[in-house]
């Protein structure tokens, strides 16, 4: 873990100016970090009296459009694969890890789904499933690692679960939630699933805002983790790095727990 910090440090040193800007600090992040970054970032700025411009979204979409174009200094992705890859194409420092997340399933009221019942539900040929859209949010594709993983505990799992899933969520068209919802819980609201495979800190949130709904933890067969990765555009200025570091450094890490993340 030091070393990891050590080599955090040193890249993130490599590719800030020394220049400060008055101007904020543009970061994209996921939207399941909305909450807890958000609550980060306000603390940044108390403590260091630099601004913080955040924008959330669908990892996999964020960094299209920073390829496209889009100014973005800091990129908090709910997975490694997509700032990696910004990372490859140049102009990017190499990922590392800065939180983690794992898979719930966020299920209707009333419904009699537990840990150890979860697959045979999940199965269910009258059961909605939902989950979010692989490639565009990498929420769908731990949703996707987890068919996988149902497919070793029964055979011919991963073809029913991959053919049944509904794709509700995270991608270019899928309808936003209404300003203020959880799209989670609004989701469940609309009746669009019975059981939504989703980050347990998102399901947690859904369920504060819609207290019926229930939060299965998956069982340990079927567990998928999500490691959050991290990276800084090259050549950004100094408080670009400085916020990043900053995400790995303790007040930040201690909020992020607080909304359930895991520490990396």
């Amino acid at each position: 873990m030091r070393f990891a910090a050590l080599t955090l440090t040193a890249v993130l040193a490599g590719c800030a100016t020394q220049t400060p800007t008055p101007d904020p600090v543009v970061v994209y992040a996921a939207g399941s970090l909305r909450d807890a970054l958000t609550e980060v970032a306000r603390d940044h700025e108390a403590r260091s009296g630099q601004k913080v411009a955040l924008t959330f979204g669908p990892s996999g979409l964020l960094r299209e459009r920073i390829e496209k174009g889009e100014g973005a200094q800091v990129f908090a992705s709910a997975d490694t694969q997509h700032p990696q890859r910004l990372a490859e194409g140049g102009g990017w420092a190499a990922q590392t890890v800065f939180v983690r997340n794992s898979l719930c399933a966020l299920v209707q009221p009333g419904l009699p789904v537990n840990t150890a019942n979860l697959l045979d539900n999940l199965l269910r040929a009258d059961l909605k499933l939902g989950m979010s859209t692989p490639k565009a949010d990498p929420s769908g594709d731990y949703a996707l690692a987890l068919f996988q993983k149902a497919e070793a505990v029964r055979a011919g799992s991963q073809a029913v679960l991959n053919a049944k899933a509904l794709q509700l969520t995270g991608g270019p068209t899928s309808p936003a939630a209404p300003a203020g919802r959880n799209a989670y819980a609004w989701v469940m609201e609309q009746g669009k699933a019975d059981v939504f495979l989703t980050y347990c800190t998102n399901a947690v949130a859904a369920q504060k805002e819609r207290s019926g709904l229930q939060v299965v933890q998956l069982p340990a067969a079927l567990q998928v983790g999500a490691a959050y990765g991290l990276t800084v555009r090259q050549g950004a200025p100094a408080p670009a790095a400085a916020f990043a570091k900053a995400l790995v450094a303790e007040p930040a890490q201690a909020i992020l727990a607080r909304h359930g993340f895991g520490r990396p």
